[in-house]
């Protein structure tokens, strides 16, 4: 069941920590920022939380006007979950916790790292030369297509196919957060399999060897 807790405090803090503060709910937010994501996908992207305790941040999200449900295409299509306007307001709230996670130690193996984690970190921290020319890739992450811009020195991350492309990489998030912590890796990548690559490999290896804004790895 949702809980009910509170730390009956009116400090905006205690009050926003009384609709997020449980665990997982600002992973469930997180998994938001970029798309909206079926139950199953959220599932997928959080793998140690269980499909009830999942079920119930959901509902208490939804509750709380962080979240809503919508059926995409029709009434009879899948059922979405998406950030409301005021769940948006989160982002920056999200992005910034990121930022000071960034340098804690990690967690011991085996820990998950979701393709909304790792596109957010190359959405927000690389850094590409601004007088480098534009890249478009094609990035198959964990099943899922996306398309992934750089152009004056901003790197740009849309869900679904590009209409053209200069590379095309297929791989998972954890091979993904590795290069863009360790871009050297990148030919053992390919060797082994863990990351495919068809199209310009000079320009992966532009977008791999940007420049982080952030020290640290994913």
């Amino acid at each position: 069941m949702p809980t009910s807790r509170s730390y009956r405090d009116s400090c905006g803090i205690a009050r926003a920590l009384d609709v997020v503060g449980e665990r997982w709910a600002l992973l469930v937010v997180r998994e938001l920022l970029l798309v909206p994501r079926r139950f199953s996908e959220l599932r997928h992207a959080l793998p140690n939380a269980s499909s009830n305790l999942l079920a119930d941040r959901l509902r208490e999200l939804e509750h709380h006007g962080v979240i809503r449900r919508r059926r995409l295409a029709s009434t009879a299509g899948p059922q979405v979950y998406e950030l409301t306007e005021r769940g948006r307001g989160l982002e920056p709230v999200v992005l910034a916790l990121s930022d000071w996670g960034i340098d804690a130690p990690s967690p011991p193996e085996p820990a998950s790292l979701s393709a909304t984690s790792v596109l957010i970190f190359l959405r927000d921290h690389v850094r590409p030369d601004p007088a480098a020319p534009p890249i478009v890739c094609r990035l198959d992450l964990d099943g899922s297509v996306w398309t992934v811009r750089t152009d004056s020195g901003k790197v740009q991350v849309q869900s679904g196919e590009p209409a053209t492309a200069d590379i095309s990489l297929r791989t998972d998030p954890k091979t993904l957060g590795g290069l863009l912590a360790d871009p050297a890796s990148l030919d053992a990548a390919l060797t082994e399999g863990s990351a495919t690559l068809v199209g310009d490999l000079p320009a992966l290896r532009r977008l791999l060897y940007a420049e982080s804004a952030t020290p640290g790895t994913v």
